[in-house]
């Protein structure tokens, strides 16, 4: 496999390339690109140190093409790959609510991956993290309502976020005003939410992904979700609190059981020892972390949950990797 990584540079571009290492992603040559001004710069791979190119207005020499290089980018240059042959697994948000691009979760809806027209798209990080928890609770116990509350990390609006978070945190100690350029607002010891553009509803567009992307996943438009996005400052790791009504009757212990069984998933539920999924913990996991696994005080067949996930893996990185392996397998 040529593999072929644009946006190499960004936050969740330097994960793929470790992520492809990591699993050994079988490949004979991997060329990295990114805009002119990270022209030369040179990330390791394998032992070797790989150089960033400019980005070439025409085809990639590639089988492969893991784009995380933005929607407007991906929107003008993924068809030109496509046409050169080459397979595009996209981060961004350019094709996700295209009917004919699958929008694949590999635990979640595997089969759509070869339903592709040389275009899959990766869901939005949040979407990810919760279908993981979500999916295999609805197949056993039917979801019906589902309410989050999100809690994303500075690394969901990208390096340079990351970056702000940690300079204007030092200058809120030094008895500086921090100041707000990636965010609405100053994020240091601040949660803001409001996490990208407000809707005619009232909801924000990072909310509505939410419910969209997960309609299109799980195949399935019926199920009501509503979703509040809070920035807050943590790093790289999203984390979310859900509330579920269920179809069928449901115990903790069963949902449990269900989730102890789900690939990709880890309970950590054990709050009498003060084990419950963090952001500390999970950040670097390729599984996500689910706990606080209790009955609803609202709902009758209701369980609530607690469920973080790294951004940048299974949020990004991981989840493209996992594609393109789940392709070379083959349906």
């Amino acid at each position: 496999m040529r593999v072929a990584v644009v946006g190499a540079t960004g936050a969740v571009g330097r994960e793929i390339v470790k992520v492809l290492e990591a699993r050994r992603f079988p490949l004979s040559e991997l060329r990295l690109y990114a805009s002119p001004r990270s022209a030369g710069v040179r990330l390791p791979f394998m032992g070797e140190e790989i150089p960033v190119e400019p980005l070439p207005e025409g085809p990639l020499a590639a089988d492969l093409v893991l784009a995380s290089a933005g929607g407007s980018l991906s929107k003008a240059y993924a068809p030109r790959w496509v046409e050169g042959g080459a397979l595009v697994i996209d981060n961004s948000s350019a094709f996700r609510y295209e009917p004919e691009v699958p929008l694949v979760v590999p635990e979640v809806n595997r089969e759509a991956i070869f339903r592709h027209r040389g275009l899959i798209a990766n869901p939005n990080c949040t979407t990810a993290i919760l279908a993981m928890a979500l999916w295999p609770l609805h197949q056993a116990f039917r979801a019906e309502r589902v309410i989050v509350a999100t809690y994303q990390a500075a690394s969901g609006a990208g390096a340079k976020a990351m970056e702000e978070l940690l300079t204007e945190t030092h200058r809120f100690l030094h008895g500086e005003t921090p100041k707000a350029e990636a965010f609405a607002h100053p994020l240091p010891f601040n949660v803001i939410p409001h996490i990208e553009a407000f809707q005619e509803n009232g909801y924000t567009r990072e909310e509505m992904k939410v419910v969209w992307e997960t309609h299109k996943i799980f195949g399935d438009g019926s199920l009501r979700i509503s979703a509040t996005a809070v920035r807050v400052p943590t790093l790289r790791a999203h984390a979310e609190a859900v509330s579920v009504e269920f179809a069928r009757p449901v115990t903790p212990e069963a949902a449990r059981e269900v989730l102890r069984q789900a690939p990709g998933v880890e309970v950590v539920d054990e709050p009498e020892r003060k084990r419950y999924p963090m952001p500390l913990t999970a950040s670097g996991k390729w599984n996500v972390e689910v706990g606080r696994i209790r009955k609803s005080l609202a709902f009758e067949n209701g369980l609530d949950f607690f469920v973080v996930g790294d951004q940048l893996l299974k949020g990004a990185a991981l989840n493209a990797v996992q594609i393109a392996e789940e392709w070379l397998k083959g349906p």
